[in-house]
């Protein structure tokens, strides 16, 4: 930090960040949820839809990546407002690009700034959440991702709303950019002027190349694979749950027909609970032993869940799945940013890892599925989340000697 901030300083900056992470699943759920307004407006079919999604996706891991650059040039401060306004305006052009033009080109224009927008600010807010979890001493990281689901929830709740009124996709996402466009704006004002993460203290501030290439030194030091694998596990265990979770309960198992949204509820309660008051568990026994317990909860959630002979036996497999996957992304993003001095390279590399696996796991998975079964599939997730149990090693906190031997 530059200076020590006042009490309200810091409570309006974590704020913020707080709204921040809101803001991300909210703008998130809001083109989601009018997807299938979107497929109407546009006369698309399933194959289409997917490749502007892919577009979206691969927009999202080119934000991440590349994140550490635009933090070295502008700061977090700077780069979140721009990256709010910029995916606001995607999710505003996605709109009138359906209902007004007609138009697939605009559609997929607004995709990629909303992706691309959005990735780079998933590093960004995560850097400054870490900052602040360091200035409180304490593990606060998971409340900022929970606040990232409440996001998510509330986008859905507003787009099924907008729906059942019979909204068009304009009206419904140019509200919501303007909306959005608003919240940067508030949470920029709120944010205090910082010294760039990728700079600590030095006695004159290096040029923006040589802060470019410290940020690219991440890819090279094996604990940053390390995590990445930790994450991995988790990001698919949490991918491959909002995506098949549904259809394995009715489909797989040959359940009746809603039997899945209440499987896919109770993973997301489970999830979000512990998120919300998880982090006294990793202040008191520490993010290795959590996260290697709660890699056997959710490998053991997902066996249940494959095994079970009744409905009640999966859905306990679906609750102890979401409290096992509930922690490995935001642990191993505190993991990422233990040294301030390179905390945006450390978390983008690690995060670039863990979307990878988020964005382009369930595609996987659904080919997989068409040749072995859906719930044999999901054996290949067991097998990855007791890979992400076996590194969590890599998670433990840096010494106060590796942190000042890697800014050298």
């Amino acid at each position: 930090m530059d200076a020590v901030l006042t009490r309200s300083q810091f409570v309006r900056w974590r704020a913020a960040i707080f709204a921040i992470f809101m803001a991300s699943g909210l703008s998130i759920a809001t083109w989601a949820s009018r997807v299938p307004s979107i497929k109407a407006d546009l006369d698309l079919d399933n194959a289409q839809v997917g490749l502007i999604l892919l577009g979206m996706g691969i927009a999202s891991i080119i934000g991440i990546s590349t994140s550490p650059a635009v933090m070295a040039r502008t700061g977090a401060r700077v780069g979140m407002l721009a990256m709010m306004l910029m995916f606001s305006a995607g999710i505003a052009l996605v709109g009138f690009g359906s209902t007004v033009f007609g138009s697939v080109p605009l559609v997929l224009a607004g995709m990629v700034l909303f992706g691309f927008g959005n990735g780079c600010l998933d590093v960004m807010m995560n850097v400054e959440a870490t900052a602040i979890e360091q200035q409180m001493g304490k593990t606060v990281l998971p409340v900022f991702h929970a606040f990232f689901s409440f996001g998510t929830v509330i986008g859905a709740g507003i787009g099924a709303l907008a729906a059942w009124l019979q909204l068009t996709v304009a009206t419904h996402a140019g509200i919501m950019g303007i909306l959005l466009a608003l919240v940067a704006v508030a949470t920029f004002l709120q944010v205090p002027v910082r010294k760039a993460a990728l700079d600590p203290e030095p006695a004159e501030k290096p040029a923006w190349r040589e802060r470019l290439h410290t940020s690219l030194e991440a890819w090279r030091e094996p604990r940053t694979y390390l995590l990445g694998v930790v994450m991995l596990g988790m990001a698919f265990a949490e991918g491959g749950a909002n995506d098949w979770i549904a259809l394995g309960t009715e489909q797989g198992h040959g359940f009746t027909t809603g039997t899945g949204a209440i499987a896919l509820a109770v993973f997301s309660v489970g999830m979000t609970v512990v998120r919300l008051f998880g982090g006294p568990l990793v202040d008191r026994f520490g993010r290795v032993a959590v996260l290697r317990v709660l890699a056997v909860s959710a490998a053991s959630g997902v066996l249940l869940f494959i095994l079970a002979p009744n409905l009640p036996l999966v859905l306990v497999g679906a609750a102890l799945w979401g409290i096992g996957a509930s922690l490995g992304f935001p642990i191993g993003m505190s993991a990422a940013a233990d040294d301030p001095a390179k905390a945006a390279a450390r978390v983008s590399a690690a995060a670039t890892i863990g979307y990878v696996a988020f964005l382009g796991g369930p595609p996987v998975l659904g080919f997989i599925s068409e040749h072995i079964g859906l719930l044999n599939t999901l054996f290949i997730l067991v097998a990855l989340i007791v890979a992400s149990g076996l590194f969590s090693g890599a998670a433990r906190p840096l010494r106060a000697d590796e942190k000042v031997s890697a800014t050298k």
